[in-house]
């Protein structure tokens, strides 16, 4: 494991650097020793032999004296072996023409500690080539944390509950029935089992429930309690490591994180097509990054003002200001998770797209994407703004999930990464710059950024792992100036057709009425009903069908509902029981 260490009265032995079983780009181990010293020429901790070296032996023995653990060499645990000559000395020889290292120690125990060390290290290194591809990429801090935390029922509940999430991913599977009824289908990443229930919902004939976090008990009891435990088998572990009985016809997963690429799950996803039958379906197929230089001074000057704390020269009578610099860096060091108005972004979005039927898992690993943007208006370019799009095709129909700030709001939000030092630009110029992600052992990503616009050319480092969670729940609002026309002519010709209702039977008073129906518009109200007109396609005759869930005594639920249908804003009813047009569009459903 790595940070594994054995710390002996005399001989503390460590790993390769920086750790053993997960880095070994060389397969060295090296040697550390406390409060022991190599026997000879004089240093501050001891004395260094020379006397040996002929023989090709290298002796290192306690000394009392020695604080400072020294570095005394590599051990290649290739090839490597060691023997015991009494109790309390133990040589190791890395290779046949390598010098020995001779190790003695204060009692056999320690010598004892020190050989079983070793040899775990050794076997450690022997069968690195077994280790899973996810223990190879992930340190055991950064995948204890991530599996805790999937294994939380309130996470599970936080990515259920988006309603955009959770119901597109349920139409994707519902309109493309092929691709699952009579099938058999792999949930990578199962959680709470939710995509393997959609998967029963068009009756799959088996699904295997991937899960590595403990929320595989609770899948389990929810597969149970639905009936399903005949067909939908829990498979606890990673996909990486766990063993399937046949190759499967789909393979679905929610994979994506903070800018398509967060937690490293898109290796894990493209792993298990190890399991796919030639021609099998992965849900989702692609998945399309896009990125814009934005603008955004507030956001700026926000961040400008964090890292201002850090200058002063008094705080408390302390001075602070050394540690401005480090400040500056870590927090323009976070990209900035929150939504936004689209009308920050500077130019057409650019699109990177992984084909997830076919990219490898090494292409995640280091993924570069230049650009060049021509600037649609002229201003300060604070950064580059990030969202994602995935989509299913299916063999009936393609789904696509879109995190786009033209779209509903998602758990996923968009993300932004701030440049410490913006640039200007002019309307029609190009802003040229490349984007650098870098896989980590931390299930993210180092991202770097360099954006170069009119001569002038800025840059910065960003670290995926650490965000900074802005959103406030508060409505999207334009940014300063983007009117041209005035906000509230706009306001009162959005409500023009809009005319005043009588007296209701109930006392109560509407000072707004329905909206009017264009012409050519296949809903009307009609009494107190919200009614859908269409043409057959046969005789042509009009057929009519008064739409469900509207209150027949509520006659302004159904005008409400029919402006919102025509206008794309919705009316929220105010205290005097008038309405209002909000200024958030209304998307089409997921």
């Amino acid at each position: 494991m790595a940070g594994d260490r054995a710390v002996f009265q005399s001989v503390m032995v460590g790993q390769i650097s920086p750790d053993l079983n997960m880095e070994l780009k060389s397969k060295n181990a090296i040697i550390r020793v406390a409060k022991s010293v190599l026997i000879g020429a004089p240093t501050e901790e001891g004395m260094i032999s020379n006397e040996l070296s002929s023989s090709g032996v290298i002796s290192i023995h306690p000394n009392s004296s020695a604080s400072v653990p020294i570095d005394v060499g590599f051990v290649s645990l290739d090839n490597s072996d060691y023997y015991r000559m009494g109790e309390q000395v133990v040589v190791v020889r890395p290779s046949s023409n390598s010098r020995a290292i001779l190790f003695s120690f204060k009692n056999n125990s320690d010598a004892n500690r020190f050989v079983a060390f070793f040899n775990n290290c050794r076997t450690k290194d022997r069968n690195k080539e077994n280790m899973s591809a996810f223990s190879l990429r992930t340190d055991d801090v950064s995948a204890t944390q991530y599996f805790q935390f999937y294994g939380f029922l309130s996470q599970q509940q936080n990515m259920m509950q988006d309603f955009v999430r959770t119901s597109t991913y349920q139409r994707a599977v519902h309109l493309n029935s092929e691709d699952f009824t009579g099938k058999v289908v792999l949930d990578v990443g199962a959680g709470s089992g939710i995509l393997s229930f959609f998967a029963m919902q068009m009756d799959a004939r088996r699904v295997y429930a991937v899960e590595a976090s403990s929320m595989y008990e609770h899948c389990e009891k929810l597969v149970e309690s639905n009936g399903f435990k005949e067909r939908i088998i829990v498979v606890p572990g990673m996909i990486e490591d766990i063993y399937l009985p046949e190759l499967v016809d789909t393979i679905i997963s929610e994979p994506m994180g903070y800018m398509l690429l967060n937690e490293r799950m898109l290796e894990s996803f493209v792993h298990a097509r190890k399991f796919l039958k030639p021609g099998g379906k992965m849900y989702p197929s692609i998945g399309d990054l896009h990125f814009s230089p934005y603008s955004d001074e507030c956001l700026y000057l926000e961040t400008c003002s964090k890292v201002n704390f850090w200058n002063q020269d008094s705080f408390h009578g302390i001075k602070l200001c050394t540690l401005r610099e480090q400040a500056s860096k870590e927090y323009f060091g976070q990209p900035v998770v929150d939504t936004f108005h689209t009308g920050i972004l500077m130019s057409t979005s650019h699109k990177w797209t992984i084909d997830f039927t076919t990219c490898s898992e090494n292409s995640l690993h280091e993924i570069e994407i230049p650009f060049d943007f021509i600037l649609h208006r002229t201003g300060y370019i604070h950064g580059l703004a990030f969202w994602f799009e995935v989509a299913f095709f299916g063999s009936c129909e393609t789904v696509w999930l879109s995190t786009a700030p033209s779209e509903p709001l998602t758990h996923w939000y968009q993300v932004r990464c701030q440049l410490r030092s913006p640039i200007f630009g002019n309307k029609g110029t190009h802003c040229t710059g490349v984007v650098l992600f870098t896989a980590n052992k931390r299930l993210s990503y180092d991202v770097d950024i360099v954006v170069t616009c009119n001569g002038s050319t800025s840059c910065n480092t960003l670290d995926l792992k650490n965000p900074f969670f802005r959103y406030n729940g508060q409505p999207v609002q334009p940014p300063p100036g983007f009117y041209n026309t005035s906000p509230t002519d706009a306001h009162w010709s959005a409500i023009s057709t809009i005319e005043a209702l009588p007296e209701f039977s109930n006392g109560t008073r509407m000072e707004t009425s329905a909206l009017t129906s264009p012409s050519d518009s296949p809903l009307e109200v009609r009494g107190n009903a919200l009614v859908e007109n269409h043409q057959s396609p046969g005789n042509g005759a009009v057929q009519s069908r008064e739409l469900p869930g509207y209150p027949q005594h509520d006659l302004f639920e159904v005008q409400r509902n029919l402006y919102q249908a025509y206008s794309g804003y919705q009316i929220l009813p105010g205290q005097d029981g008038t309405a209002a047009a909000n200024s958030s569009p209304i998307s089409n459903p997921p």
